[in-house]
Formats: C-alpha cells, structure tokens, sequence
C-alpha cells in the first residue's frame, strides 16, 4: 500500500544517509526509526512533486466562492467599494475561521490564526494575494524545496495573525499600522515568504536580498497607503517567516523531516478549518 518499501535501503531523513529499512536506528545520526516505517521513500516523492503554488490557489479560490456562495444565499454578499466587490459576509468569514482580536479574544477561537490565511474578503482581494503566491511560489520552492517552503508559509501565517490579534486586543488605537477586530487574508504568509527570501539573500545571495527587498517596499507603500489593510500581519508575518527560515537553513538540503512537518502543517490547516465551521454554525444561525 501506497509503495511501502520492506527491504532493501532507504535514506535517513535526518542526516540523509543510507539505513536498512527495518534498521531501529541510523548509525550516522542516531535517529530513531530512519525507515519510518518503510513510508520514507514515498513521502520524500510526494514533497519533490507536489505544487506549492497550485495547491494554495486552489484552496483560497475554492474557500472564496464557497464563502460567497454562502453569503448570497444570506443576502450578505458585499458590492460596495473597490475592494469589497464580491465580498462574503463578516458572519460567513467567522464562521470559516477568520482570526483577529475579536475570534481569538471574546469567542475564543485561539486556531483561525491556521485557518485565517486561507479566507479572503473579496474579488480583488483573493485576485492580488493569489498573484504573489503565483509569482512567488515557483521562485521560493526552488531555494527552499516544497516542503520548507510551506513549513513557512504555515508559520508566516500564524506569527502574522498572531501579531494582529494581541495588536487588536491591547493596542487597538496605535495609528499607521491599523490594528484589525476582524482579518483575513493569505498576505501574511505571503510576507512569511518574503522574510524568508530576505533572510536567504542576506546568508546567500545579494540579487535574491535585492529583490526581497524590492517586494518589501512595494507592499509596505501599498498597506500604508490602502486604508483597511491589516500591516500587523504583514509584519508578524515577515519575522516568522525570516525567524523559520533562519532555524530551516536554507544552504542545507531539504530533509524527510521536513517533509513530515510539512504534512503536519497541512493537516493542522484543514483541521482548523473544518472546527471553524463546526464550532461557528451556531454563530451563523443566531
């Protein structure tokens, strides 16, 4: 099942040396189990051929209509301004696991800070944070491989909804940064991203830091400029991205442990979401 190999020689996933299938522990390393179970060979190919950039836009299309679906059969659907065309209802996008001050705070809801990245607030919204998954995506899974590349996106993503949230709570009237009740959105993994790319420049190459910070001046004018936009995302954001990709290492090859982290970090995503929607129908009904 699923090509579980019961003989022969496999690669350890820690030190990525070559260990008997059913050895107990790497010789090399010392880790424990090394074969994992015989499951190593496979999880290794499904990190190598897995698309980091389709699967994400995918899954933030596909949330977007579900929630606007959803808003329409409520009559919730937003029309208003610019970025509000096509937008779901606050009720239906708290439901699905938005996070801020108020989810995490009064309801309690301390896991949209998984389930937040994956929602969005409207046609342009979804449309310009999927382009920079789409235009980053390929770059970023090149440098970090796939699996690292969405071990920081995750990570991005809760540091930066985190960050929002406690701002929200206790500093709800600081100006500039515009402190959100309510927010979602996959641009603060996006800036996870970036601070990654922006700490592989400094360790590794000046064109990649030059181009990190290109994209770091475009999208800080563009949340100060924007009235709405939550920059305590983006900012946590950037550092869990920049703090995940020092303790990764990037000049290091990508190991089965990542791999395996990486699942984790999937897993734990889609379970957020589904108790989102759980747990926040009763909301929805009331």
């Amino acid at each position: 099942m699923l090509n579980r190999r019961t003989t022969g020689s496999v690669v350890c996933p820690s030190c990525g040396s070559l260990v008997g299938v059913r050895d107990d522990k790497c010789y090399s390393c010392g880790r424990s189990n090394p074969g994992l179970w015989g499951f190593g060979p496979v999880l290794r190919r499904v990190g190598t051929d897995f698309g980091f950039a389709p699967l994400v836009v995918g899954a933030c299309i596909t949330l977007w209509v579900a929630t606007l679906l959803i808003s329409m059969a409520g009559g919730g659907i937003g029309t208003g301004g610019l970025l509000s065309v096509l937008s779901p209802s606050t009720a239906v996008l708290v439901v699905f696991g938005a996070s801020g001050a108020y989810p995490v705070f009064v309801l309690g809801r301390w896991w949209t800070v998984l389930s937040a990245g994956w929602l969005h607030a409207g046609l342009l919204h979804v449309a310009m944070n999927m382009y920079w998954v789409w235009q980053m995506g390929p770059a970023i899974t090149e440098l970090f491989g796939s699996s690292r590349t969405v071990i920081i996106y995750t990570s991005g993503g809760v540091a930066g909804f985190a960050l929002s949230s406690l701002a929200g709570q206790f500093m709800p009237n600081l100006p500039v940064l515009h402190a959100a009740g309510l927010t979602v959105g996959a641009s603060a993994p996006v800036f996870g991203l970036i601070g990654a790319l922006y700490h592989y420049g400094r360790t590794g190459s000046s064109v990649v830091k030059q181009m990190a910070l290109s994209i770091m001046v475009q999208a800080a004018l563009f949340g100060l400029l924007i009235p709405g936009i939550d920059n305590y995302a983006h900012l946590g954001g950037f550092a869990g991205g920049y703090l995940t990709s020092a303790f990764l290492n990037p000049m290091t090859k990508e190991r089965g442990d990542h791999m395996i982290i990486a699942l984790v970090c999937l897993v734990a995503t889609a379970v957020s979401i589904v108790a989102s929607i759980v747990t926040g129908l009763p909301l929805l009904r009331s």
